[in-house]
């Protein structure tokens, strides 16, 4: 792995990570494309994770005193590279050997000698003809590795977003393909796409921040490919805990900011439909209402609208509303 003229920075967030990180690393030390540094982001860590990352070379840390957040944690690693792609990568992660060369193929098949210029917003001609500004992982479940976690982040015009053939067997999952967006838990973004529509939104914290970034992108005409090639074993919510009602309230939050800053007016008589049918079948089946208090949080601070034009996103169909919850059973069973 090299630091200076890297190629490709991969960031790694951890918080409590000591039980995590060495497989993760020893994955990342094994992969067959080189040209790549690793900048591992410690929140606040009191697990031992800190003392550990002392005694490994080769790995740059950034050490937070506090839990800042998923998305802060990326941000600065992110801020803190100056290569020309970033790889964003869960600490409960291990990539195959050949992830990140998939990944860097994919994303660079049809540059030229210099890296392209971001699109222009106001062009279609130019829309059409973008670059891909992103990649994205076939994510597996640890203990169950020949089923789908993420391939990719689906979306459609009710703002649900959701990993894209959770659940499914592995074999269902071998194509490539233009989707909505890439999961943050293991993905390769295009430098000169952060530089034209920013980071994460800092104020997501967690969760959801990597569907806003992917909204963005798509709005002024950046492409995200899956990468069937590009597997990654993950031990989902390691940190946090998988329906933990602290996740659902961030979910919640962070679903109703999400609608706010990207999706267009004239869809939100459908999203207010959608999201509603949401709480009440979480607070009346399971007895949880803690969706319901983040979006009351949501609503004590609305972020701004988006003001610059839309363009067509890559959107799956409505279903409705009683058969959305089988898109996220799917992945959970």
């Amino acid at each position: 792995m090299s630091s200076a003229t890297a190629f490709v920075s991969v960031i790694i967030p951890t918080l409590r990570g000591r039980g995590w990180l060495p497989a993760c690393l020893r994955a990342l030390h094994a992969q067959t494309y080189r040209n790549f540094e690793v900048i591992v982001v410690d929140d606040g860590s009191s697990d031992g994770t800190r003392e550990w990352l002392a005694t490994q070379p080769d790995i740059r840390v950034i050490r937070n005193e506090t839990n800042a957040g998923f998305a802060v944690a990326c941000n600065q690693g992110m801020r803190t590279s100056t290569a020309p792609f970033v790889a964003l990568l869960n600490d409960d992660t291990e990539a195959e050997p050949g992830w990140l060369e998939a990944l860097v193929t994919k994303l660079t098949a049809n540059d030229g000698p210099t890296l392209p210029d971001p699109p222009d917003p106001s062009s279609p001609v130019a829309r059409q003809q973008s670059p891909l500004g992103s990649a994205a992982s076939l994510m597996l479940y640890a203990d169950r590795p020949l089923v789908v976690q993420s391939a990719g982040i689906s979306m459609d015009r009710a703002a649900i977003a959701w990993d894209r053939l959770g659940g499914h067997d592995a074999c269902e999952a071998q194509d490539a393909c233009q989707v909505f967006g890439a999961s943050g838990g293991a993905c390769l973004y295009r430098r000169a796409m952060l530089d034209q529509i920013g980071l994460f939104d800092e104020r997501f914290f967690a969760y959801l921040e990597d569907v806003d970034l992917a909204w963005r992108a798509q709005r002024v005409g950046w492409r995200c490919v899956y990468v069937p090639t590009a597997r990654v074993l993950h031990h989902t919510s390691a940190t946090s805990g998988n329906n933990s009602p602290f996740k659902n309230r961030l979910l919640g939050r962070n679903k109703l900011w999400l609608a706010a800053k990207n999706a267009r007016l004239r869809d939100w008589p459908v999203i207010a439909f959608y999201d509603l049918a949401a709480v009440m079948y979480a607070g009346l089946t399971r007895g949880d209402w803690s969706h319901l208090g983040g979006r009351l949080d949501a609503l004590r601070h609305m972020p701004r609208r988006a003001t610059h034009r839309h363009q067509a996103l890559c959107l799956e169909p409505l279903v409705s509303p009683w058969r959305v919850p089988s898109r996220f059973a799917q992945g959970s069973q």
